[in-house]
Parts: structure tokens; sequence; C-alpha cells
């Protein structure tokens, strides 16, 4: 089986490729590669009827999720090296997606339409999703509440702040990840206005703590911005690992990422 070592803006990914050969394993294993790889994901490429492949995704906790906004970038930039197309269609739980080459070497994913219904997100009970009743802090004066929220195939709670480095976030994510308000869990993003265009972000990932990169988080980021009017519709993303570029088109209602993805190593077990 053939395994590549990968980052997307930083966000690492141990990718093995399974469609010649069977890859399920426990969550225990999954705990257990993510640590021998220092990878935030795990993820899996198999063999589907519908498109260029299909992509399953874990989270370093050994948790299966449904979408991975970085880790489906480095697949599309692998299926477009291998294939020599400029457009790759990969299947995911959530959506199928389309990635293609982009200039100066960075790779593109269409990340489809957010999702902003409450029960989409899913929440715990109907919200208004652009501030949700959730506060960190003495009750009475909290120093952070009502994040917007939105779904990108996953969950994300989004605070607007005025220095993300001002912030304890291993600290802080856990204790947002699993509130009550979500009952499947949150990934939480820090999101830094800047200027109109331009934010900078770090993110606290559902499974996978602190990542350098969270491409869905940087999306989910840029929506709740542009919604609020905080920002234009597209924007650079500054993450700890690099930065992207999102797009939410007001014409198709989807989201485009675009970043660097990097291939460190591969081999054959």
């Amino acid at each position: 089986m053939r395994i590549w070592k990968m980052n997307g803006a930083g966000n690492a990914f141990a990718v093995f490729d399974a469609r010649e050969t069977a890859f399920a394993p426990t969550e225990a294993q999954i705990r257990e590669i993510a640590e021998s790889m220092r990878a935030d994901q795990v993820m899996a490429i198999e063999k589907d009827l519908r498109a260029d492949a299909f992509l399953r995704f874990w989270n370093a906790d050994g948790s299966e999720v449904k979408a991975c906004g970085n880790g489906t970038r480095a697949v599309a930039h692998l299926l477009l090296e291998e294939t020599g197309k400029d457009e790759v269609r990969i299947q995911t739980e959530a959506d199928l997606l389309k990635g293609a080459r982009a200039e100066h070497g960075l790779v593109s994913v269409d990340m489809g339409s957010p999702l902003m219904g409450w029960e989409d997100i899913p929440l715990s009970e109907k919200m208004d999703v652009r501030g949700v009743d959730v506060k960190i802090g003495p009750m009475d004066d909290p120093y952070l509440y009502k994040p917007a929220v939105v779904s990108m195939g996953n969950p994300h709670a989004v605070f607007f702040v005025d220095d993300v480095d001002a912030y304890d976030i291993p600290a802080i994510g856990p204790l947002v990840e699993w509130h009550p308000t979500f009952p499947e869990g949150t990934n939480v993003g820090f999101a830094q206005v800047i200027d109109r265009e331009t934010i900078r972000l770090r993110v606290w990932e559902r499974g996978a703590g602190l990542t350098k990169a969270c491409g869905t988080g940087a999306c989910a980021a840029l929506v709740c911005a542009a919604r609020a009017g905080k920002t234009e519709r597209k924007a650079k993303l500054i993450l700890d690992g690099g930065e992207l570029i999102i797009h939410w088109d007001e014409a198709t209602d989807h989201v485009i990422m675009t970043g660097p993805v990097e291939l460190e190593q591969s081999f054959n077990v």
C-alpha cells in the first residue's frame, strides 16, 4: 500500500492509498498512525464509480469525520498529478468536491455551499446562527460570547476577536468543542479581522486540537465574516502554517479554497 505524508498550509496528513488494498483501521490504530506520523488527520483514498476517488477522513483522536478541506486539497494534488487532468472529482461523506490546478502551483477545491440552518450545524435547539448562546468566562462578564456558526460539511463556531494571540486556545477550545449547544461537537475558530480582505485565524479542531491550519475552518471564518459585513466575500486567511485564499462566490453560493500543498515523503508498505 502506498502512503504519503503531506501538509496543506501546515495542516499535516497521513494519506493511505486504499484503492487496491482494503484499509479498515480501528480508532486505536488511527491514534497510533497519527502519533507516529505526526498527522492531524488520517485519510484513505478509495475507488468510487461516481468520481475520480472516494476520500475518507479520521481525526487524530480516532473519530471518523465527513469533511477536511485541506486534506481534500492534498489528495486533489495527488490525483491531479497522477491523472494529468486539470480538474478531479472527489466524493466524500459530506459532498462531491472538485479539485483543480491554480496559479503558482497552488491547488483549489470547490467546497460547495455553506449550510446555515441550525439543524445543519447541528445545534441542540433552534438559535440564531449569527451568534449562538455560548459564553466563556464569568456569567455576568464573559470574555468570549456568541460565536457565529456554520457547517462546511462539519460544524464550526467562530469567535471574532481583537487579537487571536491574546487567548489561551488550548484551554478554551475544549470548553467550546463539547459545549452542550453542539451535540456532535464543533471546531472552534478565533478570527481577527485585519481589514476587509484579510483575516488572521487560529482553529481548535474537533478531535485534533490546535492545528497549524484548518481548511474548512478558514472557509467558515470567511463565510461568517462576510455574512456579518466584516469582510468582502473573498479574503486572505493567515493561519499559523501558511495562507489560504477563500472565495464565497455570490453567483454559485459555493466556497472556493486555494492554497499550497507539500508532499513531505511517500513509501510503500
